[in-house]
């Protein structure tokens, strides 16, 4: 058990911060609700399914990009000072 603690505690900090996943979290929302708002209205020439829903979707992808990319610029291996 005293190992299984220690393995967890010393494996290496997690690649995405806790921003980076709130940012995926809510571009996969805008996504699901953009392709929702399209199916709801379900007309070809109605002004949510042509003008509102892609750019909530496109939105959404553009900000699963920035959340991807995005990184803390802190080294982990970096000793604080004070």
């Amino acid at each position: 058990m005293a190992k299984a603690r220690q393995a967890f505690s010393d494996s290496k900090p997690m690649f995405f911060s806790g921003f980076n996943y709130r940012l995926i979290g809510i571009s996969i929302l805008l996504i699901v609700g953009g392709f929702t708002a399209m199916l709801i209205e379900n007309k070809v020439n109605g002004f949510i399914s042509l003008y509102v829903s892609p750019i909530v979707i496109m939105a959404g992808y553009i900000i699963v990009i920035f959340a991807i990319m995005k990184h803390n610029r802190v080294d982990p291996n970096s000793e604080s000072v004070s």
